[in-house]
């Protein structure tokens, strides 16, 4: 399956909200009250300027200093109310946006969880993060200090059209016309704005990837001293973001200018319009003034949202980037199975798999049986590792059925799938903390144990002596990287993690590569002690790491061939490396 994310597609701007609005369930109160604050704070700003134009007729012309303080006290009035609503309205959707915010991260984050290695194989990592902190960000400035400002600039632009035409039908409608103009125009250029965002998010990704697999790579780099290199790709990825951000800000501005030269020319228009009616007798000084006012109150605005419309169109495409890793969902499905269709712990039935277009493996076709211990060997690059993952079903075969204890492999859950199966890879990832909390996770039935109880078991199955090379025994601190521990430390932590689980099928992928060859024999050792139901299925090089094995299977070339005594095995994986 393509998991690969290339943001190709923009969603409409009308399916896009149709998709976000079930991210806010559960914010309708507090939308509503801010709606409400809202509506009052827009309906103080359209009263105030009907005050002013009242007062400046009936009062200040006329000299009537009693009518000026009381229109004074009124216009005091109505702005305390709007400051007030005004305060409440930013709080709660600040509190909006954080909340949308916390909750979008974590269903991207959980999302990731869910979907398979696949998926990361074509994948950056720099990108996905890239994705959950800036693109979700994004919609939080948005929701957060954009949206009701946004719905106030519409309401407050609707309520001064009303007063303007009410006042003065033509003189409105006159006010109007550049307002039409640049609609249209807004209508017309939108798409481009948000493709030239979407473009320029993809590129903060794509140097977001670049600066973590340089960091993540810094010792190679330093040690066969390519900082040029890596200078040179950091150089090229920055340019690209560069220029994308100099497009996407020329984007996210056009719209300025052009509406504050709309606004200006239906000052003119006004000023002119408004002294002709004067002039007849149509028209008084004081509701001129207020129709400035009102003016102001529409085209101030648009130049609103000439701004949050950009912001509007940068949240859309972080949202288009977010959507696609929702939209995503994992191929490796749980499905019924109550028949068995296979015997032993383990069975390969006529298994094809290909990595994109490449053969990896072709009509493979075996069993492994309780208890017993094979070895998988053969060149580099011939299916070792690949044959290992698809046992631990963290990928699925192409063709074919791979069973566990004879049921479908896809029949298990993960959970029960990962307490019947142990997995211990080339690399091993560690998590940042101490090693109990490394060794017990996904481990549940140890969790509550205490650390005396937890000392017992270590030493039930045999594992005292590793912990010992440990100077502060399960409280040592190890990071993700394992820059506190060594290599071999990291794969003895794995080896641990593993062994507690007591699982019935027990795959070691070059577990024993970075150990010395004293531990090594610790740790065939307490192999040797597993219960004797335990299925072992071991990849390695050394000759002394298989020679024990009841079976030795080649792979190469997509092939799983029967490989008889280890000196056939051998023989066999030097002509198929003479080949390579």
């Amino acid at each position: 399956m393509n998991y690969s994310l290339n943001n190709t597609k923009n969603s409409s701007t009308f399916s896009a909200i149709k998709k976000f609005s079930p991210m806010l369930k559960g914010e309708g109160k507090n939308m509503s009250l801010a709606l409400v604050a809202l509506l009052i704070n827009t309906a103080t700003s359209l009263i105030a300027p009907l005050v002013i134009g009242q007062a400046i007729n009936t009062s200040i012309l006329k000299k009537d200093y009693h009518g000026v303080f009381i229109s004074s006290l009124i216009l005091l009035s109505l702005y305390i109310l709007g400051f007030i609503t005004s305060y409440f309205q930013t709080k709660l959707m600040g509190s909006v946006g954080q909340r949308l915010l916390y909750n979008l991260r974590n269903k991207v984050f959980l999302k990731l969880q869910q979907l398979p290695i696949a998926f990361f194989n074509q994948n950056k990592a720099g990108d996905l993060i890239s994705r959950i902190n800036n693109d979700t960000d994004k919609l939080n400035q948005f929701f957060s200090q954009g949206l009701l400002q946004f719905i106030g600039s519409i309401f407050m632009m609707t309520g001064a059209a009303i007063f303007m035409v009410v006042l003065q039908i033509q003189l409105g409608l006159a006010a109007l016309i550049p307002a039409v103009l640049i609609l249209v125009i807004t209508w017309i250029v939108t798409p481009w704005v948000k493709s030239k965002n979407a473009i320029n998010l993809k590129a903060i990704g794509g140097m977001s990837a670049e600066i973590s697999e340089s960091l993540d790579n810094f010792k190679v780099v330093v040690a066969f001293n390519r900082r040029d290199y890596f200078r040179e790709r950091f150089q090229a990825v920055n340019e690209i973001t560069y220029k994308s951000s100099i497009i996407a800000g020329i984007a996210n501005n056009i719209f300025t200018p052009l509406y504050g030269l709309a606004g200006s020319i239906a000052q003119i228009i006004v000023l002119f319009y408004g002294i002709y009616l004067i002039s007849i007798g149509q028209f008084t000084i004081g509701i001129l003034i207020s129709y400035f006012i009102y003016l102001t109150r529409f085209y101030d605005p648009i130049r609103q949202i000439a701004s949050i419309w950009s912001t509007f169109q940068v949240a859309l495409a972080g949202w288009d980037r977010i959507s696609e890793v929702l939209n995503l969902s994992s191929d490796l499905l749980v499905v019924e199975q109550k028949e068995k269709v296979a015997d032993g712990i383990l069975s390969f039935q006529n298994v094809s798999f290909k990595y994109g277009d490449k053969d990896v493996l072709k009509d493979a076709a075996f069993t492994l049986e309780v208890g017993k211990t094979y070895a998988l060997v053969g060149p580099t690059g011939g299916g070792k590792t690949t044959t290992a993952s698809l046992m631990a079903r963290l990928y699925d075969p192409t063709v074919g059925v791979i069973a566990l204890n004879g049921l479908d492999i896809r029949s298990y859950t993960d959970e029960e799938r990962s307490q019947k199966i142990g997995f211990i890879l080339q690399e091993p990832f560690l998590f940042t903390g101490t090693i109990k909390e490394n060794i017990l996770y996904g481990n549940e039935k140890y969790l509550k144990l205490t650390e005396k109880e937890l000392v017992r078991i270590i030493k039930d199955h045999g594992l005292s002596d590793i912990l010992t090379k440990f100077d502060k025994g399960l409280e040592t601190l190890v990071s993700t990287q394992g820059e506190t521990i060594s290599l071999g430390q990291k794969q003895l932590i794995a080896f641990m993690r593993a062994i507690l689980r007591n699982p019935e099928l027990l795959i070691l992928d070059e577990a024993t590569a970075n150990i010395d060859t004293v531990t090594e024999k610790l740790l065939d050792e307490i192999l040797a002690k597993l219960p004797k139901k335990t299925t072992k299925v071991i990849i390695a090089h050394r000759l002394n790491t298989i020679e024990n094995a009841d079976e030795i299977f080649f792979v190469n070339s997509g092939e799983i061939i029967r490989a008889g005594s280890l000196k056939h095995a051998m023989d066999m994986l030097l002509k198929g490396n003479r080949q390579s």
